[in-house]
């Protein structure tokens, strides 16, 4: 074999290799990175631009790429819990191939940058969101009553309202908003569901994230709500809501779902309705009773 076929094999072998970039996507964090000596790059536009030239080159080479959110802060305590140097091209390199398996990724697929960035936060946002509700849920422990999981139950009341409001909602797409409201801050969860001929298609982390944010409203008894929009072709869009209670949902009359769509959460003002948009009271969701012991 010649020295031109083994050049030819290893190439070929580089596009079966999936890559994974670690991905400053603010100045805050970028700043950070800068304390860093092995870390070269002075300004931050320059260095999403050869960012941006790189993710070209590896896509015209035939290989996959992954972005991850790099956060400065965890790459410090990844460094200081193994021992190694942050200041290393090598550490730096460890820490992202983690990131690849348990922290906020997004595919490159030929986008701009300026169309990644906000993807990859958002993703950053939503899995933060996660654990931190599962964290709230886990917190709750047993019931010192009847020693029953807490946490667990409410995930599962969540689980059984969620398949409940998705059956009920008639034909279309929908695209649910589930916020919880405490301290320190407000918990939004967003689930998608694509009308697929009548076949539902749904992210089964955004089930997950979805379930737990509102499993949290359920324990805790904390003011918040779930808004779901459907859209199908040919008819207006139908928009349904419900308040948070112990255990279940209170419906929301369609004059009450009209005035939190109309009105300016900052101001108060009122805001135009929206044209070919239905303000709906729920389907019945034919929860049953609710349980009968309280915790």
């Amino acid at each position: 074999m010649t020295y031109t076929d083994h050049r030819t094999m290893r190439r070929v072998l580089r596009r079966e290799i999936a890559g994974t970039i670690g991905l400053l996507t603010d100045e805050h964090d970028f700043r950070a990175m800068r304390h860093y000596r092995s870390f070269t790059f002075d300004d931050h536009r320059t260095y999403l631009e050869h960012m941006e030239a790189l993710l070209r080159s590896r896509a015209l080479q035939g290989s996959h790429t992954t972005l991850a959110l790099f956060d400065p802060e965890e790459y410090a305590e990844f460094c200081a819990q193994r021992g190694l140097d942050p200041d290393s091209h090598a550490s730096r390199t460890r820490f992202t191939a983690e990131l690849a398996a348990t922290g906020p990724t997004v595919s490159y697929e030929g986008q701009p940058l300026t169309d990644l960035l906000p993807a990859l936060v958002d993703e950053g946002v939503r899995q933060a969101t996660w654990e931190y509700a599962a964290m709230l849920l886990a917190r709750l422990g047993a019931c010192p009553t009847c020693g029953e999981d807490l946490g667990g139950e409410a995930f599962a009341r969540a689980s059984q309202l969620v398949v409940r409001i998705l059956e009920t909602a008639g034909p279309g797409s929908r695209h649910l908003v589930c916020s919880v409201a405490g301290p320190p801050e407000t918990l939004v969860a967003v689930l998608h569901a694509d009308d697929n001929g009548g076949h539902l298609e749904l992210d089964d982390a955004e089930i997950l994230e979805f379930t737990t944010v509102l499993a949290v409203g359920l324990a805790t008894d904390s003011p918040g709500g779930l808004v779901m929009r459907t859209t199908a072709p040919g008819a207006p869009d139908r928009v349904h809501g419900w308040r948070l209670r112990v255990q279940g949902l209170e419906p929301l009359t369609a004059g009450e779902v009209f005035d939190a769509y109309c009105t300016d959460v900052e101001s108060g003002d009122l805001i135009s309705p929206e044209s070919n948009v239905d303000y709906c009271e729920p389907p019945d969701l034919g929860e049953g009773p609710p349980p009968s012991h309280r915790h």
